[in-house]
């Protein structure tokens, strides 16, 4: 452990760190006393306790957020200043690249390399967001009468924000950098598994020039701080990135107060491939598109549609590459797969490859691999004939296991991509530019890519259809997600109103 992990505490020996939550502008351990443990994926071993949070822990973070927003006049400071304090939030995550890197690695296991882009990635949402603080326009209505009639654009107020352990830094920036653009204050809870590289992050949060309140980080499990954050009065909007059955529970929960909601769920993405598509740069991208971040990703294409033209041709060049990735530590350079992220989601996943052996083909992997004593590993896994309507095939696995299903043509193809209860996101490879366009009319998804698969840029919106979700982030239209719209009418006539 390097000194990354040291936010809110003397170490409890040389290798296990204590952390504290952030409420109210300070690190505090939870009401209740109890703590958790947090481990490292490559070898098992815990590397930190943080706070078990729970109900009197968010009811303080929460009465903290709306002091903040309304008697300390957060709502009240200037889009300028708060564009100021998300650039100095990304300059510090910038100087300090590095040390989160390694931080999130260690945490989550996902190889370094990767995390340091995610790093860059986080620092430019923040930055785009303080550009975008300035740019939240109202309007002028012309109306039929001597009336000047403005829509104005207003913050929200308190948001509860709950994020997943894939992409801990970088989800926790898609929510509080356009919270904060649009004024509002936040309560935000990391996945109980990765907590570490935000509660770090908090450690900058007064020097970027955060009053107290307006950001607060609280640590635990979803029942013990997650479904209290969801049902507090005092919290006007959720914003969620998850699975959808706790998606289902934000909604029902969310409901009573008729609180509004931003749901990000998850996925079955098919990844099409047609027989004109440039054929190594596709097998390339089935490869990526399902395996990196050990497949635990969201938009994930694990669904690989192949034109029967190239299907015998696809899968042996994909199991052979599949056979190269390396595995390992994630700190090790030379990593291009690590671990799971914790022993639960291994055993998931392992679940998932014995029913793939009773419904498919096994072309790669399918097991855990064998020279590693510790380390929740799974290898890349490669099934093919897989029938569409396969459990491996309609259900989010969040692993490195790829589905290949056969088509015939395009609406073949088509018919087979829709087929889902899912709509985060797709994937179309071919060299015919009209009939990419055809597919990506056709493909019921909110991100469709054409000859590429997972690149993602916060200028554009991030958001699935069906059981994926609604709403958006990224973009202007995240920072859509924190604002109310009011309606003010101004009359210049000066003579009476009324039907007298």
């Amino acid at each position: 452990m390097t000194s990354a992990a040291r936010a809110g505490g003397a170490a409890q020996n040389a290798d296990v760190r204590r952390y504290q939550m952030y409420i109210d502008g300070q690190f505090i351990d939870a009401a209740g006393g109890e703590t958790f443990e947090v481990f490292d994926p490559s070898t098992e071993g815990v590397i930190a306790t943080c706070p078990a949070g729970g109900a009197e822990d968010v009811d303080h973070a929460v009465r903290a957020a709306q002091r903040a927003f309304y008697d300390d006049g957060w709502r009240g400071v200037s889009a300028q200043d708060r564009g100021r304090i998300l650039f100095r939030l990304a300059e510090r995550i910038r100087a300090r690249r590095s040390e989160f890197a390694e931080l999130e690695t260690l945490n989550s296991g996902k190889p370094i390399v990767e995390s340091e882009y995610d790093m860059d990635d986080a620092a430019t949402c923040y930055e785009y967001y303080g550009g975008l603080a300035t740019k939240i326009n109202g309007e002028v209505l012309p109306v039929p009468a001597d009336a000047i009639a403005l829509a104005l654009r207003e913050p929200v107020g308190v948001a509860g924000q709950i994020i997943p352990w894939n992409y801990p830094l970088l989800m926790a920036a898609w929510k509080i950098a356009p919270a904060l653009a649009a004024g509002c204050t936040a309560v935000i809870k990391p996945a109980e598994q990765t907590p570490l590289s935000l509660l770090e992050l908090a450690r900058e949060f007064e020097a970027a020039g955060l009053p107290p309140g307006v950001v607060n980080v609280v640590t635990g499990d979803g029942p013990g701080a997650g479904a209290p954050l969801v049902a507090h009065r005092g919290v006007r909007k959720i914003a969620f990135t998850g699975s959808a059955e706790v998606g289902k529970l934000i909604m029902r929960s969310a409901a009573d107060q008729l609180k509004r909601v931003s749901l990000e769920l998850g996925g079955k993405s098919p990844n099409i491939f047609f027989s004109d598509a440039d054929f190594e740069n596709a097998v390339d991208g089935a490869l990526f598109g399902t395996f990196v971040n050990q497949g635990e990703v969201c938009s994930a294409g694990s669904r690989v549609l192949v034109q029967r033209d190239i299907y015998r041709k696809f899968i042996d060049a994909a199991a052979a590459k599949a056979r190269t990735i390396r595995l390992g530590p994630g700190l090790d350079r030379d990593t291009r797969m690590g671990p799971l992220v914790s022993a639960e989601q291994r055993d998931r996943v392992a679940g998932y490859l014995r029913i793939g052996r009773s419904e498919a083909k096994l072309a790669a992997g399918g097991g855990v691999p064998a020279q590693f004593d510790k380390g929740w590993y799974v290898e890349p896994t490669i099934f093919y004939d897989v029938d569409n309507s396969a459990t491996i095939a309609q259900e989010e696995i969040f692993g490195p296991v790829m589905s290949v299903i056969p088509f015939t043509d395009e609406a073949d193809a088509i018919r087979i991509a829709n087929a889902t209860p899912y709509g985060l996101a797709a994937a179309v490879w071919t060299r015919d530019i009209f009939k990419a366009f055809r597919v990506v009319k056709a493909l019921e998804a909110g991100i469709v890519w054409v000859n590429h698969m997972q690149p993602t840029f916060v200028e554009a919106p991030w958001g699935g259809y069906k059981a994926s979700g609604f709403g958006r982030e990224l973009g202007h239209w995240g920072v859509e997600e924190y604002l109310e719209t009011k309606q003010v009418f101004i009359n210049l006539d000066e003579k009476p109103i009324g039907w007298y």
